[in-house]
């Protein structure tokens, strides 16, 4: 962050300082919510939590090196007090954007947010200094802290934007005020709690609502609704994907013998040709969309092309392909899911095991509401159509309803199997996989599906599979 004094933090936020004896003295270090994070210079922010309060471990914070404690009441150590920790760390984040004056580039979308940002990010550092997203951190305490690890040196903020209502997007975008906004897709996430995918939508086009005139947004011109998107903004419209009309768009699109998409890539500053490390012919659209980005923000289109070339995976469990010593090959996607992303990690499973068993160990997508039985049934009835050799469908009423979808497409009742829990997955997959194997794990994050894929590559932890 750049450095400010307790009594300018005080005044920016509207607290009330107590306990500090010299107000002139400055937060040089970053602002953290954990006490473990804390380091000479930080600034603590202590929450109040469903399990922990963080009062409770401010002094522990402040003989730590933290200067002060953003608090909701007196903690004993040099504090600035304000009604909400939240609203404040948001005001603080607020004018340290204004003061720094960097591009925001903002996104968001039903599915491969992250995957995008860590895109953007990988592309745009090449371009210039860009602080980013770290992980999915992208609600009303994630997005502020991100933004506070700008500095002056800082000349592109990404930041991933998630919603779960009408009005979440809105509120993020007053704390950073983008001037690039992309969105990626309208799906199925959360529909149970939006109602439908015309109030997502609605939501996600909050975005490209606030965009300035001398703004740009960056719509995907292959999903009707985010192209309906267009008349709401202001700013200029820039289209990426595979639509003839894209300004940013790919043709020639095919999959290595390994699975990773590989294309032309089309702006309107000239074309060059991409190879992506990434797994799965979904990371074209996302490709694309760093691309449009870069390209809006100046860099050449060669450099575009090579920088997402060169691009890995930054973010954790999200299609980490790791290869074991006896050939078996482990996918573990298992951060996150949903109807949109489910496809997708199957068809990228497919492409990557031509010629190879495939294990698709699947566990419950959460949030669909009255969706909920059609989608998992549709998602287990595509894992045959891929001839996926065996769909494990892990946990309760909802994996049931996979594995109920795969046993209704396939021909024997042989494509699929039900197990209760990860534990169950991991001992029949210790059982019956066999060199050259290519195993997928994937579920909603709530499922902790990855400890299964962890398993798999580690055959030490299958203590902690069973006791979590």
């Amino acid at each position: 962050m750049i450095a400010l004094s307790l009594a300018e933090i005080a005044a920016i936020v509207g607290g009330q300082s107590h306990d500090i004896p010299d107000p002139s003295a400055q937060v040089t270090g970053s602002v953290v919510i954990d006490s473990r994070r804390v380091a000479p210079g930080s600034l603590f922010a202590a929450f109040a939590g469903e399990h922990v309060d963080g009062h409770d471990y401010a002094r522990v914070a402040y003989e730590a090196g933290a200067v002060a404690v953003l608090a909701a009441r007196p903690v004993g150590v040099p504090a600035i007090v304000v009604d909400d920790v939240q609203g404040a760390l948001g005001a603080l984040a607020r004018e340290v954007v204004r003061r720094l004056g960097t591009d925001v580039v903002a996104l968001t979308g039903s599915s491969g947010k992250t995957s995008t940002k860590d895109l953007i990010a990988q592309v745009l550092q090449r371009h210039a200094p860009t602080v980013y997203t770290p992980g999915s951190l992208n609600n009303e305490i994630g997005l502020p802290l991100t933004a506070l690890t700008a500095t002056s040196e800082t000349r592109h903020l990404v930041l991933e934007m998630g919603a779960r209502g009408i009005g979440h997007i809105r509120y993020l975008t007053g704390l950073t005020p983008p001037r690039i906004g992309l969105v990626l897709n309208v799906g199925t996430a959360h529909i149970g709690e939006f109602g439908g995918r015309e109030q997502i939508a609605e939501a996600k086009g909050e975005l490209v609502e606030v965009l300035p005139a001398d703004g740009c947004a960056v719509l995907n011109a292959d999903d009707p609704l985010v192209r309906a998107m267009a008349p709401r903004t202001k700013a200029r419209v820039l289209l990426f994907g595979e639509a003839e009309d894209a300004d940013v768009r790919a043709e020639n699109v095919r999959l290595t013998e390994a699975g990773q998409p590989s294309f032309r890539l089309h702006t309107p500053s000239g074309c060059s040709d991409v190879t992506l490390r990434l797994y799965g012919e979904h990371h074209v659209s996302n490709a694309l969309a760093a691309a449009a980005v870069a390209h809006e923000l100046g860099m050449p289109v060669d450099e575009i092309a090579l920088a997402l070339s060169e691009a890995g995976t930054l973010s954790r469990w999200r299609m980490e392909v790791t290869e074991r010593p006896d050939g078996v090959t482990v996918v573990n996607d298992a951060y996150n899911a949903n109807p949109e992303s489910m496809r997708a990690a199957l068809r990228a499973l497919a492409a990557m095991g031509k010629g190879r068993r495939t294990w698709a160990v699947l566990g419950p997508m959460a949030e669909l509401g009255d969706e909920s039985l059609a989608e998992h049934d549709a998602v287990g009835r595509l894992a045959v159509r891929l001839n996926v050799s065996k769909l494990v469908a892990v946990g309760d009423r909802e994996a049931s309803w996979l594995q109920l979808g795969a046993y209704n497409e396939g021909s024997w009742g042989e494509e699929s199997v039900h197990v209760s829990d990860a534990q169950a997955a991991v001992d029949l997959l210790r059982s019956e996989l066999r060199p050259g194997d290519v195993v997928l794990v994937k579920a909603s994050r709530s499922i902790g599906l990855e400890r299964v894929a962890l398993a798999l590559l580690d055959g030490g932890v299958e203590g902690e599979v069973a006791a979590r």
